[in-house]
């Protein structure tokens, strides 16, 4: 039998220490090796306060590509190999923001120039935290993954092949392409409406209500109809621009159909959009005069997309008027809706929502099987008008 400092040793004790040795060295070689798993995402306020070379998993927002060290693009990305996090979707403050270092590996998957559909949608990326561009920065990432926000649930994506008959379009060619890629879809009765808009429109807080457009009030989903207090189905596209009516078509296209308060739809009417007017009442923030109506702010790029979308989706070769986007707010009953200078830089200050990116893929895959290409990629907007 060993001795130990004079003492025996069993056979049993030496073994039993030997395996408490090489456990040691096991965790220890793991503890090395693997510094890179983040269990749980930081906020991009978080990585811009803790720059100081750790590994993180960071979530954020795309809100554009680095160029320099106070500038970022949110369209016309140069290349792939930069994107900026924020934690608002509609962020644009370079202070806010960490900028991302795509390596070669994910620049296909990841990079704005290739994927410009990433603008608003949220990411995990796994890096190091280290400046870049002279700014808050992420590098060298060993992961990157879109997730959803709010529920936890993947955030809706084109379907593969889509758009590819868009793809290296601009104006009229790309406008052309897309109406063959949207039209065609599955129309649905205006009694039918009603149903579809309680899903579409849903309060993610409150699945027995809806959130009215425009005042943002949520509703029971039963207190539809047309007394005061009630909601109604909005026609964002007024459906005296082009006398269409509500038979099946452009009059019940859900992609510019919303549930909204009965006041408030009627002091909307049919008039154009612009900036600036007076005080709507029972709609915070909304204004209105003879002939424009202006939304809240959340609400002004919602609005530019789906006249963009009607626009495109309704070129006059179906029986339906041919339906266009102009620069007046006098157009009265003519297929023609402004103000385009002004639903396009909306649409710039107002970035694609959760709330949009969900509503376009229930239209989608639950009613009409065709998308707002807008939603989708919103560089497109200006690559037509």
């Amino acid at each position: 039998m060993q001795q130990l400092l004079g003492r025996p040793v069993r056979p049993t004790f030496l073994a039993f220490s030997l395996v408490l040795v090489l456990l040691a060295l096991t965790l220890a070689q793991v503890s090395a090796s693997a510094p890179g798993h983040a269990a749980t995402p930081i906020s991009v306020a978080s990585a811009v306060s803790t720059q100081n070379g750790s590994v993180a998993t960071v979530r954020g927002y795309v809100v554009g590509q680095p160029t320099a060290t106070n500038t970022v693009v949110t369209s016309g990305f140069p290349n792939d190999y930069a994107l900026a996090l924020a934690d608002a979707p509609g962020e644009t403050s370079t202070a806010r923001m960490v900028y991302v270092q795509i390596p070669a590996a994910f620049r296909s998957g990841y990079g704005l120039a290739s994927n410009p559909g990433l603008m608003g949608k949220q990411l995990d990326v796994t890096g190091t935290l280290s400046a870049y561009f002279s700014h808050a920065g992420l590098r060298d990432g060993t992961a990157f993954a879109v997730v959803g926000s709010g529920g936890g649930g993947t955030t809706p994506t084109e379907p593969s092949g889509y758009y590819d008959a868009a793809a290296g379009r601009t104006g009229t060619a790309l406008k052309s392409a897309l109406h063959g890629i949207i039209d065609n879809h599955t129309g649905v009765s205006y009694t039918t409406v009603w149903t579809a808009l309680r899903e579409t429109d849903e309060d993610p807080n409150n699945p027995n209500n809806v959130i009215e457009f425009y005042s943002g009030t949520s509703i029971s989903k039963t207190l539809n109809g047309g007394d005061p207090d009630d909601w109604n189905r909005e026609h964002t596209w007024a459906q005296s621009h082009g006398d269409f009516g509500t038979a099946t078509g452009p009059g019940t296209d859900l992609h510019h159909l919303r549930p909204t308060d009965v006041t408030v739809n009627s002091t909307r009417g049919n008039k154009d959009f612009d900036n600036g007017g007076s005080a709507v009442y029972q709609c915070a923030d909304c204004f209105t005069d003879s002939n424009s109506f202006e939304p809240a702010d959340t609400y002004k790029g919602d609005v530019a997309r789906m006249l963009m979308y009607m626009a495109v989706r309704y070129e006059g070769d179906d029986g339906w008027p041919n339906l266009e986007l102009n620069d007046s707010t006098s157009n009265g009953s003519v297929p023609l809706h402004g103000k385009i200078s002004v639903l396009l830089a909306w649409h710039a200050a107002d970035p694609v929502s959760t709330a949009e990116r969900r509503r376009n893929e229930i239209i989608y895959t639950d009613w009409q099987g065709n998308r707002n290409p807008f939603i989708d990629h919103p560089e497109w907007a200006e690559q037509i008008w």
